[in-house]
């Protein structure tokens, strides 16, 4: 854990934490992960800072929302409290509340203006395990010629509209090793106001057009880190 504190003149300061979700939550929706930390800070007892209006919230926002099934051992969180405390004091409250799924790695105070986290951010990597009964060629084979498309669509059906979505457009670098019969894949995925695709959607343009003999739903996915310019976003406040 790292924690970073600044002078705290400000009636109010704002935090942002680096935070895991444990493969016990992974089913669970963003909405009620969000609601996971709202009522933690209630229980801490932290003076959180409220939106004005008829409807106040607490005021928090997080980074791009993980899709159902993936795991993840950097999402980040910012918040807002009305009266000004040392990061570790709150480090330690929070993380008392927190089911045993959910640990700060690290909270640091921000200081100075900053985009929200959605617009901060502009890729997350990902790991990715699944079960491979194939060869090293055929894995290199598969990712040569996905490297070399010129597009790779995937068609993504929502029960709003259906589109179809470019993961050349999206992936910046795929690397794979082989352990025994488990494959293991590293992606990096650019995500931007123009959109992004999920780590499990790339699987399924790798199975069903480029051949890597893979079976997608069989995949333990975990998101390992949000960078914004290759860093970090903790850094970056």
């Amino acid at each position: 854990m790292t924690v970073s504190d600044v002078n705290m003149s400000a009636e109010h300061q704002k935090y942002r934490a680096e935070v895991t979700k444990g493969a016990g939550l992974r089913f669970i929706s963003h909405l009620d992960y969000a609601a996971l930390f709202q009522r933690a800070i209630c229980r801490a007892k932290l003076p959180a800072a409220y939106s004005e209006g008829f409807n106040p919230h607490m005021k928090m926002s997080f980074a791009s929302a993980l899709p159902l099934g993936v795991r993840s051992e950097s999402e980040y969180m910012d918040f807002e409290l009305k009266e000004p405390l040392q990061g570790i004091e709150v480090y330690k409250k929070l993380g008392t509340q927190l089911p045993p799924e959910v640990k700060i790695k690290r909270i640091a105070m921000i200081h100075g203006k900053h985009k929200a986290l959605m617009a901060e951010m502009d890729m997350a990597e990902y790991e990715v395990i699944l079960p491979y009964s194939g060869t090293a060629d055929d894995v290199h084979d598969a990712i040569t010629r996905f490297k070399h498309a010129g597009e790779a669509l995937f068609h993504r059906v929502t029960p709003k509209k259906t589109r179809d979505i470019d993961a050349k457009k999206y992936v910046r670098s795929i690397e794979y090793h082989i352990e025994g019969d488990r494959l293991l894949l590293n992606l990096a995925i650019a995500s931007g106001s123009t959109g992004s695709i999920k780590p499990g959607e790339v699987l399924n343009v790798l199975n069903e057009q480029f051949s890597l003999y893979i079976e997608p739903y069989q995949a333990d996915i975990c998101r390992t880190a949000i960078k914004s310019g290759g860093r970090p976003l903790i850094e970056l406040v």
